[in-house]
């Protein structure tokens, strides 16, 4: 039986994960993410994709980030008539997510034909639109942790918590029968543990490959109780000094909970009780409904205070949610005492650009860095110490004081991967995906370190490699 894996996205970068699996002629998507960056890396979501979208037979979607997501409508516009196969708190912040992504391209869209009607071009279309979402969505299959499903012949799957966001998955593919039977472990991006809100990253014992994320390869985060410190420490400087505004560019899904429950547990040892806590950010808001609506899927933590206080939820407790835009508008009018939420975490759109433009370039504001920042981004400019950056058309003198807090990664760091890693039985075949080299190299050398954890065949994908999978436990590589 023929079974090839293919690794068309997220290879030696973090965004736009897609990778094509093929089993007896059948083919399989796991993940199907739009490529995040600048401009010239975004333009690449409007090349072609590789394959042809109507001989996709399935989907399987580790999670709703949208670099795993957001060509789902694309796929779907493109004629892919298939089933989506996710978990089902997945496929809840899908139903935001993509609606959201499926309105920026259309505005947009709108914003370039004016400049292109003014030059007499012709007009271009958006990416995909939300009439395309609602087809995609259509087409969801719901899964729970630890339920099989056969998603094409000769291929099962099952689901673990990922503990990266709500919903989010390890995949395990069986593929072929009896004898002839390969297991892959797909580890879509994976969680930390100890982490607030969600539980840990489930370990899995056995495979035959491991596809696994890279994200922070060569990087350990700062413990858990040294990051509560450091904005404990931020916070009442902050306080203490009746400074500016403090700043939050924070993912809507993942992030953005994550600091309204930190909010929770610390707000009188961080004497929040002086600030304005506003999280600015509409699909932020609705992806925080979807979470209080999951609970059971939450830490023991979360779940113990929900029992001890019915009708109390620790993500509202002490924030106040900015819906419209003129209210977002109102808080520029403010010049302390704010702490602000708002999206994109990579603050390369939404309503943190706006903040960023009004508070920026005065000395007394924070801005506090939580995620990662992918390369072109404004913020790995702002993290990479530019004196400057441009936002809607105007420059922005870079004065605020600049935190980045990289133990609130939701990615594990180089530490917990290879722990990760290390619970497999026989060390199986490890291709890294998700990450950018300098991460992938380091992580590879600490691995090389290490005879009793370093696996027997260790590769890094690049984009078009192709490996059969009938040949494990070595990894053969075939042409394309």
């Amino acid at each position: 039986m023929r079974m090839t894996l293919q690794f068309l996205g997220a290879t030696q970068e973090v965004t736009g994960s897609c990778h094509l699996l093929e089993v007896d002629g059948r083919q399989l998507l796991l993940d199907c993410g739009l490529i995040q960056g600048g401009k010239a890396d975004q333009l690449r979501n409007h090349e072609p994709f590789l394959f042809d979208p109507k001989t996709i037979d399935a989907v399987v979607l580790s999670h709703a980030h949208i670099d795993h997501s957001g060509r789902l409508p694309l796929l779907v516009k493109s004629g892919f008539s298939g089933p989506i196969y996710t978990h089902k708190a997945t496929a809840e912040l899908c139903a935001i997510m993509l609606k959201d992504a499926a309105m920026l391209q259309r505005r947009d869209a709108e914003r370039l034909n004016k400049k292109r009607a003014k030059q007499e071009m012709e007009p271009i279309e958006p990416l995909f639109i939300e009439e395309d979402v609602d087809r995609a969505m259509a087409q969801f299959v719901l899964l729970d942790y630890g339920e099989v499903a056969r998603v094409i012949p000769h291929v099962d799957i099952s689901l673990s918590d990922a503990g990266h966001i709500l919903g989010s998955a390890i995949v395990e593919l069986f593929l072929g029968e009896g004898a002839e039977q390969k297991k892959l472990v797909f580890s879509g991006d994976l969680g930390r543990a100890g982490m607030p809100l969600l539980n840990d990253p489930c370990l899995i014992d056995s495979a035959d490959l491991v596809m696994m994320e890279s994200t922070y390869g060569n990087r350990v985060h700062r413990s858990w109780e040294d990051t509560i410190e450091e904005l404990k420490q931020i916070f009442s400087k902050a306080i203490s000094e009746s400074r500016g505004n403090i700043l939050l560019p924070a993912f809507s899904v993942g992030r953005a909970q994550e600091l309204l429950y930190l909010f929770h547990l610390y707000a009188r040892e961080w004497d929040l009780s002086r600030w304005e806590i506003c999280l600015d950010s509409p699909m932020a808001i609705e992806a925080t409904r979807v979470y209080l609506n999951n609970y059971p899927l939450m830490d023991d933590d979360f779940k113990r205070f929900t029992r001890m206080h019915p009708g109390q939820h620790p993500l509202l407790s002490n924030v106040e949610f900015i819906l419209s835009t003129d209210e977002s508008m109102r808080l520029n009018e403010v010049h302390k005492g704010l702490i602000i939420i708002a999206g994109s975490g990579m603050c390369n759109g939404g309503r943190i650009r706006c903040h960023l433009e009004h508070n920026l370039w005065r000395p007394e504001c924070d801005v506090i860095i939580c995620g990662y920042q992918a390369i072109s981004t404004p913020g790995r400019a702002i993290v990479d110490g530019v004196d400057e950056i441009t936002i809607h058309g105007k420059s922005i003198d870079v004065k605020a004081t600049i935190h980045t807090v990289g133990g609130l990664s939701a990615h594990a760091d180089q530490a917990e991967l290879i722990r990760w890693y290390s619970h497999f039985k026989d060390r199986p075949p490890l291709v890294l995906i998700h990450g950018e080299p300098e991460a992938q190299n380091g992580l590879v050398d600490k691995l090389n370190l290490s005879r009793s954890i370093c696996p027997d065949a260790l590769a890094i994908a690049t984009y078009g490699d192709k490996l059969d999978l009938s040949g494990l436990p070595e990894l053969i590589w075939v042409t394309p």
